[in-house]
């Protein structure tokens, strides 16, 4: 569907297809074998393992473009490429509790949100991600544009709004 078709819409119609494309989003997120989150900076996941599980029990690989979680002997719980590049010396995993990896990876772009962990998986859309508390300087070149336009924006249409009440 085009943008122009979008505006065609009503506000109801596209806060509908706003709710319907979360809630599939959610879905397909929670098909995944693990769950994750997301500041500008870095994504941490967490990996459910059998009840009981050691470290030594595990096989995890993080390297700048490839994440690998698994049990020895076993097929992999997660294999494949990263969407985007990490820092292997800053990222880290711990077993937790004996029933779940915990992932942190640190983003070699700070200022990028991921769209997906591993790119063959189902993305999510960045756009409608709502930073809590975070700095204009901490996003990104575009993201920050289009936040001053749409800003911008505003402040022409008040002042219009205003004018035409003298």
């Amino acid at each position: 569907m085009s943008s122009a078709d979008d505006d065609k819409k009503s506000k109801e119609e596209r806060e509908a297809d706003d709710k319907a494309e979360r809630a599939r989003e959610q879905e397909e997120q929670a098909a995944l074998p693990y769950s994750w989150t997301q500041l500008l900076g870095e994504v941490d996941i967490n990996v459910p393992v059998p009840k009981g599980t050691r470290g030594r029990d595990l096989v995890v690989v993080i390297a700048k473009k490839k994440l690998s979680v698994g049990l020895k002997g076993q097929d992999k719980i997660l294999d494949g490429e990263l969407c985007q590049d990490i820092k292997v010396e800053e990222s880290t995993w711990t077993l937790e509790d004996n029933q779940s990896v915990l992932i942190h990876l640190e983003k070699i772009n700070k200022e990028r949100w991921w769209e997906n962990v591993l790119t063959h998986h189902p993305k999510i859309d960045t756009r409608k991600i709502e930073p809590g508390n975070s700095k204009l300087s901490d996003l990104d070149g575009e993201t920050r544009l289009s936040l001053q336009f749409d800003n911008q924006q505003k402040v022409t249409h008040l002042q219009a709004k205003c004018e035409s009440f003298d």
